[in-house]
């Protein structure tokens, strides 16, 4: 097909962002992934008087105390990638960061920046992303391009302008004269350096509003000996987020097209349900978000009258939350009589005379509130929050727009009026500008509309249409380049070439399909089915790859530019990914798509795929209906041969394996199936020779040579042969040579097995091990079966708090398996780990059945029956030990087994 390249000839297209916040850089962010995918040429000009993009009014403080009322797990920029933002923190605030946090919001400008940087790096060169360190105070038309006005009165073009102002600053319609020229009025809470002189100074404070801005400024303003009064019209606060969150509830009954009396009785019905379910409000108005949007817009203008006149604020307090922390320590200072909140709306102000405020003259003010209450107060503070009218706005940029018809006031005169892309829509029938907004400036349109779970949606959404009219979205052509087995793939032939490459060492086990599915995403960022292959790998090969990350650009790039199959292998690649219903879907993809050999091999528990584990036997069936389709090709009798010895078919398996290694004698699948074949029939001397001399010849170029090397460890160690472990492990699958997900797959469990027959004399050396492996991969896995070895390598180092923290990880998370399997699992080792054996023989018995769950092959699985048969003796429970024996011997012989019973049967209990 074709696709833009960059030309160092073609002109850029310039759009200017105004405004550096939080939603100018989400819309720079976004531009810079669409320009990159489409290979647009972009000039981004981020103006703004602030000194750096990302911080704006929200996220420019540094007090510690001023957090996030979001987790951080809601606060990515990118909405495919949800955990964007938790790996910021845990690479560069706090590696315990988790989702569920409320972090100070001046990281959060931090994250906005860095993401920036690295979006912008990323684009390179066919985006350049300057800031102008400027103020705007007028936007016109010029012909089919935009002219700025800056504040110096010079003028900056551009051919698109977004207009990414943020809140509308307000005029301060409700003070009073006398208190608007007052000294002693602070009209901005967040201006640069507003509340020096309040932190500087003593004296009682008005804060007038009771929301998330008074809460913060309250936090800062405090010290002991002073009184912090906070008034508004409803008196209420924001109320605090559960400490222990539940899950969104939505609900249950339709709510759209209800006029405002039906909805509001229906909304109360959902609430009161939930509350008597679960004891807890929030999870029914968190069930509500999805829906907001669409349930301002189907109400009509008598009906929003009403809901922002009587409904407005009790919402505002449900919906904008306090973090647990923040709630914590506010309640403190009202306990201390330091923060004191009430209803009430400020009427009248005089200053109070020279020295009434005792021998230093301070100067103060006498606040008249209705309802004849008076307060004695040295400072008031506007936290009445932002206008919502732009003609009410104090920037003259919002009344010029207005004035010149390039935009209008949206529904209920809130924000702007745009199309669902955000292009702002001009006064009468003229042809919009090429002008967009987002953000707080679409709450007329949208309502919910102000934080960034919103506006990172708006983002991309505005990204991609702006785009539009520079690169028009890519479309498959009638003949686009193919795979080995003549699929499509939606790209040009330079990158479908090195995805070839990378299916090409996919198939024979070869080193370097990382590499190639890295040329191909370099070559085509746009190409969907590469980055979903390189999550894939990540996600179960241990490829170095920011797995989240990929796979939010393959999601991103699909819908952009892909097929009705490359659709469904990204949404394979991410149900597996998150735990959601992958094996089935994986199966649906395979019968509509027969010769998709990356899903094929996903399927079958081969080295880099840990297989289809709760469809198993449907998975098994599916590859054998294939075969038509491939024609006898060596890579798919390879995997019919290890699907063969996991049937015990170890005849068919050998032949099977056998043929595909003479039609390809590096074909590493067919090397591993036969390695199987040798090792479950017991033939281990034979096997051991057969592999050695396999790997000699061809398998010094293999991508997970340390996995052959695990087998031939396990030859040795079924040989009884201690001597010949060690060396194989110091030799092939010590921390120097082998890192990652095959160290803790490989290295970590040949290390425990060993232990556990006590072929491994002394302390192992499992720390090393642990040290390359990385503490997320040990405590969070993103599977069930590197879930299952993290539980054994943890085992092996002796560490409960590790075993605790993959319990916790695995209990909660959103495969059935982990919560079924994993986390009883690491109950399993614990018990093992303080020689409680009684406890970890009685759970292993349970869960030994359930371990093909996790996938993998059985050989890699076993280590769970090895695990229970070392309980098994410790416990003192021989009996069950010699018919576990007796079983494993009939299976398969080994001199290993055949000592451990010779001993049991002499009475002398040993591993």
């Amino acid at each position: 097909m074709s696709l833009p390249t960059h030309q160092s000839l073609e002109p850029r297209h310039t759009v200017a962002v105004v405004g550096a916040g939080a939603a100018g850089t989400l819309v720079a962010i976004h531009l810079c992934e669409a320009a990159h995918r489409r290979g647009s040429r972009l000039e981004i000009l981020l103006v703004d008087p602030t000194g750096a993009p990302g911080t704006g009014t929200a996220y420019a403080t540094r007090d510690p105390r001023h957090r996030l009322n979001v987790p951080a797990g809601g606060m990515s920029c990118y909405p495919d990638d949800g955990t964007h933002f938790v790996r910021w923190l845990v690479r560069h605030a706090n590696t315990r960061s988790t989702a569920a946090d409320f972090v100070p919001r001046g990281l959060f400008g931090s994250y906005l920046a860095d993401t920036l940087v690295d979006a912008s790096a990323r684009a390179r060169p066919s985006v350049a992303v300057r800031h102008v360190a400027a103020a705007v105070t007028d936007i016109r038309r010029q012909g089919g391009r935009m002219a700025l006005v800056l504040a110096d009165g010079t003028e900056l073009g551009a051919d698109s302008c977004v207009l990414a102002t943020g809140p509308l600053r307000s005029r301060q319609g409700w003070a009073p004269p006398e208190l608007r020229r007052s000294p002693q009025f602070v009209p901005d809470p967040w201006a640069p350096d507003a509340l020096t002189r309040l932190l500087a100074a003593d004296g009682d404070i008005l804060l007038v509003g009771s929301g998330l801005t008074a809460v913060d400024v309250a936090l800062t303003l405090d010290r002991p000996g002073r009184t912090i009064h906070a008034v508004s019209r409803g008196g209420e606060l924001p109320r605090p987020h559960a400490v222990a969150p539940l899950a969104p509830l939505p609900p249950d009954g339709p709510l759209l097209g209800l006029p405002l009396a039906d909805l509001r009785r229906a909304v109360h019905r959902h609430v009161g349900r939930t509350i008597r379910a679960h004891g807890d409000w929030r999870p029914a108005v968190d069930g509500l978000r999805p829906l907001t949007a669409q349930l301002w817009s189907g109400l009509s203008d008598a009906d929003r009258a009403e809901f922002l006149a009587r409904d407005h604020s009790r919402w505002n307090t449900l919906r904008h939350r306090m973090s647990p922390a923040t709630a914590e320590s506010l309640q403190r200072l009202r306990d201390a009589g330091r923060f004191v909140p009430a209803t009430g709306r400020v009427e009248a102000v005089r200053p109070l005379p020279d020295g009434a405020e005792g021998a230093d003259r301070r100067p103060g003010l006498v606040v008249a509130l209705n309802g004849g209450r008076t307060l004695r107060v040295r400072w008031v503070v506007d936290c009445t929050g932002p206008a919502t009218d732009p003609a009410r706005s104090a920037d003259p940029l919002h009344t010029g727009l207005l004035d010149s018809g390039l935009a209008r006031t949206g529904p209920m005169r809130i924000g702007y009026a745009t199309d669902p892309d955000g292009r702002l829509l001009g006064a009468g029938d003229t042809t919009p500008a090429p002008l967009w907004t987002l953000g707080a400036h679409r709450r007329g349109e949208l309502w919910e509309s102000t934080a960034v779970p919103e506006i990172r949606v708006q983002a991309a959404r505005l990204a991609g249409a702006l785009l539009d009219g520079v690169t028009p979205r890519t479309r498959p052509a009638a003949r686009r380049p193919t795979d080995q087995l003549g699929l499509p793939l939606s790209t040009h032939p330079e990158a479908a070439t090195a995805y070839c490459t990378a299916l090409e060492d996919l198939m024979a086990v070869r080193a370097g399909s990382e590499e190639a599915l890295r040329q191909a995403v370099e070559l085509d960022p746009g190409f969907a089915l590469a980055h979903a292959a390189l999550a894939a790998l990540g996600h179960e090969g241990g490829a170095h790859v920011d797995v989240p990350r990929a796979l939010a650009d393959a999601r991103t790039a699909v819908r952009e530019r892909g097929d009705e199959r490359e659709r469904s292998m990204v949404e394979v690649v991410a149900q597996r990914i998150l735990g959601a219903g992958g094996d089935a879907a994986l199966l649906r993809h395979l019968t509509d798509h027969p010769r998709d050999v990356l899903a094929l091999g996903m399927a079958v528990p081969t080295i880099a795929f840990s297989g289809v584990a709760d469809l198993q036997e449907d998975a098994y069936q599916l590859v054998e209906r294939t075969a038509p389709d491939h024609d006898g090709h060596w890579f798919h009798t390879s995997l019919l041969a290890f699907i063969r010895q996991e049937q015990n078919d170890f005849a068919a398996a050998d032949r099977l394996a056998r043929r595909a290694l003479a039609a390809e004698p590096a074909a590493g699948h067919a090397a591993h199936a036969l390695t199987h074949v040798y090792y479950e029939q017991g033939d281990h001397r034979e096997g051991l020779r057969w592999l050695d001399a396999w790997i000699d010849r061809h398998g010094q170029g293999t991508a997970h040579h340390a996995h052959f090397s695990w087998h031939a460890g396990l030859h040795e160690l079924a040989l009884d042969d201690a001597a010949a472990v060690r060396r194989r492990w110091h030799s092939q699958l010590s921390p120097s040579r082998v890192h990652g997900i095959r160290a803790l797959v490989d290295s970590a469990s040949l290390l425990w097995r060993a232990r556990l027959a006590d072929r491994w004399p002394g302390a192992t050396p499992i720390e090393a091990v642990l040290d390359s492996i990385g503490q997320e991969t040990l405590e969070q896995p993103g599977s069930a079966f590197v879930a299952l070895h993290s539980a054994v390598a943890l085992a092996a180092a002796g560490d409960l708090v590790g075993l605790h923290r993959l319990h916790r990880h695995a209990a909660w998370h959103s495969d059935p398996v982990q919560s079924e399997v994993i986390a009883p699992l690491c109950d399993a080792m614990s018990a093992a780990v303080e020689e409680r054996w009684g406890e970890a023989a009685d759970t292993l018995t349970a869960l030994r059945p359930l371990a093909r769950r996790v996938g993998g092959s059985a050989a890699q699985r076993e280590v769970v029956e090895e695990t229970l048969l070392r309980a098994l003796t410790a416990s003192g429970r021989y009996a069950d030990a010699e018919l576990l024996l007796r079983e494993r011997l009939d299976r398969r012989p080994s001199a290993l087994d055949l000592r451990r019973a010779q001993q049991l049967r002499a009475g002398v209990p040993t591993a």
